[in-house]
């Protein structure tokens, strides 16, 4: 009880200071958004669009609505914010975590499938597409209406460890490897041989270097910002996993805008989300990038690499995600079968275009 009081208060004396410094023109209706990232415009996604988000809607709305963009998770935690944003006085809005989100809407867990894309444009193509939109329309039993899917870090995951490089399922048998709180992390890494840990973030630096853990998954731009190679010697874009940031929106303070606002926040959203990508993959670039010069030894994983590790980690996963969190199977066919003729149609799509 004592911490959500303090995570309330601080949204309130946050609220606070920036009614302080009201704008010339008065809004009519206030849009704050709460994300973990930092306040930064060059070492994430997310900042950048939502203040992108900001301008474009303002605009938009001729300063009806006043956007408040609020990093460094100084509101909470994102289930605390995703929680405020539920009522929609304080937050109206939050961006957050696969594994968080799944504490509103349990079936997000299937977005975690081992190896689900085999590539950006694939990844693309469907969390902007209508299967997924029509599938996050769950997230309004909560009280939490879905605007877009931002790719958490570059979206696709890059082992590190001091043991060995990684190319296949055998290098990762008895590997120590801290997971994000999220079991389906845990359930990937149990299926593909490995032992995992879940610890938070502010953990893990220390975990890698004393020997708690062997090694660790995240998307290259992390290996880059907190310089994992000198804990880490060896690194393995694997994109085993794909982590998503989910930004949803009050239901209940969307729907008392006027018709015109709401379609004003829906297309700034669409924009600010197509500027994210472009700005994550950047951020997995060069954290790549530096990590090939930095740790002893990297590896991408071939085609050929990452369909032999699936074979042996989905089946064990959707054993998992079925019988164990308890989603339908169904649910989990269906996921997988839109993915594969999303591929099918952008490789026909492609060559159609300029292949000929």
């Amino acid at each position: 009880m004592k911490h959500k009081k303090t995570g309330i208060t601080a949204i309130c004396l946050a609220l606070i200071g920036c009614a302080v410094l009201m704008p010339a023109h008065a809004a009519k209706y206030t849009m704050a958004i709460s994300h973990l990232a930092p306040e930064d415009l060059s070492n994430n996604e997310m900042h950048p669009a939502m203040k992108h988000f900001e301008s474009i809607l303002e605009a938009a709305t001729g300063g009806d609505i006043d956007v408040q963009v609020f990093g460094n998770g100084q509101l909470g935690s994102e289930v605390e914010t995703a929680k405020q944003a539920q009522a929609g006085r304080l937050v109206q809005a939050s961006l957050i975590s696969s594994g968080a989100m799944s504490s509103f809407f349990p079936e997000y867990q299937i977005v975690t499938t081992p190896f689900l894309f085999p590539d950006y444009r694939i990844a693309r193509a469907y969390f902007d597409g209508e299967w997924h939109a029509n599938f996050m329309r769950g997230t309004l039993k909560s009280g939490l209406r879905y605007l877009g899917t931002l790719d958490d870090g570059g979206g696709f995951v890059a082992f590190t460890n001091n043991k060995r490089l990684i190319r296949n399922v055998v290098d990762l048998k008895g590997l120590k490897i801290r997971v994000e709180e999220n079991p389906a992390h845990v359930a990937t890494m149990k299926a593909l041989g490995a032992s995992a840990t879940p610890l938070p973030w502010g953990e893990v630096v220390t975990a890698l270097s004393t020997g708690l853990v062997d090694g660790q998954f995240n998307a290259p731009g992390v290996s880059l910002a907190f310089k994992l190679w000198e804990v880490n010697d060896y690194t393995t874009w694997s994109g085993h996993v794909y982590n998503s940031i989910s930004w949803v929106v009050s239901d209940k303070w969307f729907r008392k805008l006027p018709e015109q606002y709401q379609l004003a926040v829906l297309q700034s959203a669409r924009e600010a989300v197509q500027v994210s990508h472009g700005i994550a993959v950047l951020a997995a670039i060069k954290g790549w990038e530096a990590s090939c010069k930095n740790f002893k030894k990297c590896h991408i994983l071939t085609q050929s690499e990452k369909q032999a590790m699936a074979a042996v980690a989905r089946p064990a996963w959707k054993q998992w995600i079925t019988a164990d969190f308890g989603i339908d199977e169904q649910l989990v066919d269906d996921l997988w079968k839109e993915v594969t003729r999303l591929e099918g149609e952008v490789n026909q799509r492609e060559i159609r275009r300029y292949g000929r």
